[in-house]
């Protein structure tokens, strides 16, 4: 009776393998942690939301701004925003005064 004898399985049949593994590997880790990976991702959208409500504060204030300079233009003239400046810049009131500063 013939035996049948098997071939040796050599380094070369696991080349192809082992580079497969290796690229593999190479892609899935900065697929996570590369610059454009999903942990930055993650960084980003958080930055994007923090960024986004200093927007919304910073309109909120130019708001404010925009309608006090309104009040202060030749044509609008209020003359309770007159007197508010004048005696803020002047340090001048009433001696029967109360003054309130606000920011």
């Amino acid at each position: 009776m013939a035996t049948r004898h098997r071939p040796a399985i050599g380094l070369r049949h696991f080349v192809l393998p082992i580079i497969t593994i290796a690229v593999l590997s190479y892609f899935g880790f900065h697929a996570f942690h590369g610059e454009y990976g999903l942990i930055a991702e993650a960084r980003l959208q958080t930055r994007a939301e923090n960024l986004a409500a200093v927007l919304e504060e910073l309109r909120d204030k130019r708001e404010v701004l925009e309608k006090r300079v309104t009040l202060l233009r030749p044509e609008s003239l209020d003359p309770d925003m007159i007197d508010e400046q004048a005696r803020m810049i002047l340090h001048v009131a009433h001696p029967n005064e109360v003054l309130i500063y606000r920011n």
